[in-house]
């Protein structure tokens, strides 16, 4: 069953289970790309992740809570209505399992005992799935007592009396049916733009793996002879190429930050980017973002460069994600920002737009909402968040020292080299040891 994300759950119920498992009413909900903010009818505010299969999710997936919120107010039957959801499912999905179990490994006096309590006019599931024909139920219904008796007195020990083969479900053999573990082989040996139809594949398993390995030797061997650049290196030195171009000076800062930067920016123990830190004692952390060393490069260049000030920095960050299939936990970001005048919107749309025009990648401009900057510009292609960028000033700034106007974006390497490649998942961009410019080198 396709796990629905948490604002689909949170529309369909109405209705909230909290971490203590309160169950509350909601008053009022945004969602944004990444986050959700819920306000609750007892006046309780939270931000949690928009995920699939956090703990909230469950919850209210299985419809699961301790009690209800006596703040909230909720009306009887609108609990009742959300616990009685369960039910049905959980009954439901017990009868389907119950109705395919085999136990081919009863003795036979289990068996026939089974078999004689069985209308002979009724239709039997399992009689069916045993093998045992309705001539042979009633013939074992009509056996006389003594004989009976001496069966189910009489132990077994060793196998059933009724050949094993009777017990074997009937299943059509498919030609080429792939494992799991298969098809996930094989989807890694895929090149960039390839695809498969499983259903519809004549070669077996062992064919197929073959041929693809050796196309894929071929394909790295072709990258040996003709440029022996790695994508996300060449990738960051256009960039770097582009926005040197345009007037902006590169920066690089340090990597290991104090996690006081991160309260600075609204990250503190209480919130949900906390968790995703990776702290180094008690005071340090691997940067999770380029936003804090950026602003102190503006505070310390303003009155020192021409206005505007415009500086730009990429380098790796680290987050511990679970959704590895658009996540990274190291991943690479270029971050560009502009301080002084021509700091409005037109312009770091400008911005975008001429550097997506340079890489080649189509694109769209969104407005959403972000837990650390508030309302930003969602830079989307097809339906993978590139960029989000930002027109300041917002509250924050006062913490840096920053008092005047500024625009500022940022971009996910990876992100940028998978729509430029068409790769299948982000993992084929990101910094590897199974894939070499897209392609798989486990070979």
């Amino acid at each position: 069953m396709e796990k629905k994300p948490l604002d689909t759950l949170i529309s369909k119920n109405g209705l909230w289970v909290s971490r203590n498992g309160y169950l509350h009413g909601i008053k009022k909900c945004e969602t944004s790309q990444k986050y959700i903010r819920i306000e609750m009818d007892c006046g309780e505010v939270i931000t949690v992740r928009n995920s699939r299969s956090s703990r909230s999710a469950r919850s209210l997936r299985n419809h699961k809570f301790n009690k209800p919120c006596k703040r909230c107010r909720l009306p009887e039957d609108r609990i009742n209505e959300f616990s009685k959801k369960i039910s049905r499912k959980d009954e439901t999905e017990i009868k389907i399992i119950r109705s395919f179990r085999l136990q081919p490994e009863k003795p036979a006096s289990e068996v026939i005992a089974q078999i004689t309590k069985a209308p002979e006019t009724e239709t039997n599931p399992s009689s069916d799935l045993t093998g045992i024909t309705k001539p042979q139920i009633a013939h074992a219904g009509n056996r006389p007592n003594g004989q009976e008796t001496k069966l189910k007195s009489k132990k077994t020990t060793g196998p059933s009396k009724i050949p094993a083969k009777t017990f074997q479900p009937q299943t059509k053999s498919r030609k080429n049916e792939f494992t799991p573990l298969q098809k996930t082989r094989i989807l890694s040996l895929l090149g960039p733009g390839e695809m498969i139809s499983f259903s519809k594949e004549k070669r077996s398993f062992g064919e197929l793996e073959s041929i693809l390995a050796t196309e894929r030797k071929n394909d790295i061997r072709q990258m040996y002879e003709n440029s022996r650049e790695n994508l996300l290196g060449k990738l960051e030195r256009n960039i770097t190429e582009f926005f040197v171009d345009m007037g902006f000076l590169e920066v690089k800062s340090p990597i290991l930050i104090p996690f006081e930067y991160m309260e600075r920016m609204g990250v503190g123990e209480d919130k949900k980017l906390s968790e995703q830190i990776f702290r180094v004692g008690d005071n340090m952390c691997l940067r999770p973002m380029l936003a804090p060393g950026l602003y102190n490069h503006l505070r310390k260049f303003d009155n020192v460069l021409p206005d505007p000030v415009r500086i730009f920095e990429i380098g790796p960050c680290y987050r511990k994600e679970s959704d590895g299939n658009s996540h990274l936990e190291e991943f690479t970001m270029l971050n560009f920002c502009q301080m002084g005048s021509r700091c409005t919107r037109d312009e770091l749309e400008f911005i975008i737009g001429e550097f997506l025009e340079f890489l080649g990648i189509e694109y769209e401009i969104v407005s959403d909402n972000c837990m650390v900057y508030g309302d930003t510009i969602d830079v989307m292609h097809k339906s993978m968040e590139l960029s989000s960028a930002v027109v300041g000033p917002i509250p924050m700034d006062m913490d840096w020292g920053i008092d005047k106007p500024w625009i500022g974006a940022g971009f996910g390497l990876e992100r940028l080299l998978k729509a430029k490649h068409d790769f299948k998942n982000i993992k084929r961009a990101a910094r590897s040891e199974s894939y070499y410019n897209g392609v798989s080198i486990n070979l």
